[in-house]
């Protein structure tokens, strides 16, 4: 097999030589020793020496960005502030099942990361977690298909262009997990599989679901206690690692969001369009709207971000004291139990509430909703 610059190092398994000859790698079994230097290929980040191919790394650093947080807390919110708040909300929905389904069935199975050596990690914040399935390849793989189920035939447009957008999209998050070393070839192809499943089972719920979060009376109530009894479960399944923060973060955001959805439409601040209306055409885009789009986002990711920082300074302290856990290293307290899923299922649960409701109440209040 042969393959340039760092892409080799992520899929090298055990037992496998990577060799450099004509310039190129190449992948040889039957031993486990490390090639040789080269004395001109500079070592980039990490200690890569697929860094001269700087394009091919910047790509796949935007690819993995895809699955992290930065990426969810801007992309949820600008679809459901600027786009379709509707198809915001479902996308959450499907987003939180598939990822907390794939965190969990990571901590059941329980396949460690890649070696290294023989591979070459360019990431390491993640590299506690297990490796199967990859949940980036997951999330990677259900917001595109997602985005096309949910708005083809709401919106107008060719579906070519979902059809572009899968592939592309999918291709992307998947390889650069491989690319940066985090997971091998089955990983990928079990969580791209995983979540064709998940999509096959679940997705004829997702409008149930979510009219249920919106207008069934107790709905709030439901919609925290079962996403903080999901919560406790995934967090009896393994010993602390970053993926069990993920899961509290993803829980409680999809839980805030839905709360915030509820109270928005019983009090008529965002309402859907309705069926008649169907399928919506795209506004012209002026001055004007692109104008109320972009300060949209700025001033509300400037209160998300409050939001966030405020909780994360009242709960962490709140939760050591409630439960009688030092807080002198904040680090090592986060990895109880008792501290981690109340920070991070309330925290980002006021992320998602702020997100569907104060947000827009903030807009409409100053008129640029």
């Amino acid at each position: 097999s042969r393959m340039s610059g760092c892409l080799v190092t992520g899929i090298a398994q055990a037992g496998t030589t990577i060799v450099r000859r004509d310039a190129c790698w190449w992948l040889l079994p039957g031993t486990s020793k490390r090639p040789p230097a080269d004395p001109q290929r500079q070592p980039g980040p990490s200690g890569c020496p697929g860094w001269g191919n700087w394009p091919l790394y910047c790509l796949f650093c935007f690819g993995t960005e895809l699955g992290n947080e930065l990426f969810y807390i801007l992309f949820f919110p600008f679809w459901i502030w600027n786009l379709d708040p509707l198809v915001g909300r479902r996308l959450v929905v499907i987003w939180v099942l598939v990822m907390y389904l794939g965190q969990c069935t990571k901590d059941i199975i329980r396949w460690p990361r890649p070696a290294s050596p023989p591979v070459v990690k360019l990431e390491v914040f993640y590299n506690s977690e297990y490796s199967m399935p990859s949940t980036h390849a997951m999330s990677g793989t259900a917001i595109p298909i997602s985005m096309v189920l949910l708005t083809y035939g709401r919106w107008q447009y060719p579906l070519i262009y979902g059809l572009i957008l899968i592939p592309c999209w999918c291709s992307l998050v998947c390889l650069s997990r491989i690319y940066m070393g985090m997971h091998s070839v089955l990983d990928i192809i079990a969580g791209f599989l995983y979540t064709i499943l998940i999509l096959a089972v679940f997705y004829p719920f997702v409008d149930l679901i979510d009219n249920f979060n919106q207008t069934h009376k107790y709905a709030p109530l439901i919609i925290i206690g079962l996403h903080l009894a999901l919560g406790i479960f995934s967090f009896t399944l393994d010993t602390w690692s970053t993926s069990r923060g993920d899961t509290a973060e993803i829980l409680g955001s999809g839980a805030g969001i839905a709360c915030g959805s509820h109270v928005t439409y019983n009090m008529g601040l965002v309402l859907d369009p309705s069926l008649d209306r169907l399928p919506l055409a795209g506004p012209p885009i002026t001055m004007t709207l692109f104008g109320k789009a972009i300060l949209r986002i700025l001033i509300g990711m400037v209160f998300v971000l409050i939001v966030r920082d405020v909780m994360k300074k009242i709960t962490i302290p709140l939760a050591c004291k409630i439960f009688n856990i030092p807080c002198d290293d904040i680090r090592k307290a986060r990895q109880h139990m008792e501290v981690e899923l109340p920070y991070r299922y309330i925290t980002y649960g006021m992320v998602g509430f702020s997100i569907t409701f104060f947000v827009p109440y903030i807009f409409f209040f100053i008129g640029i909703s």
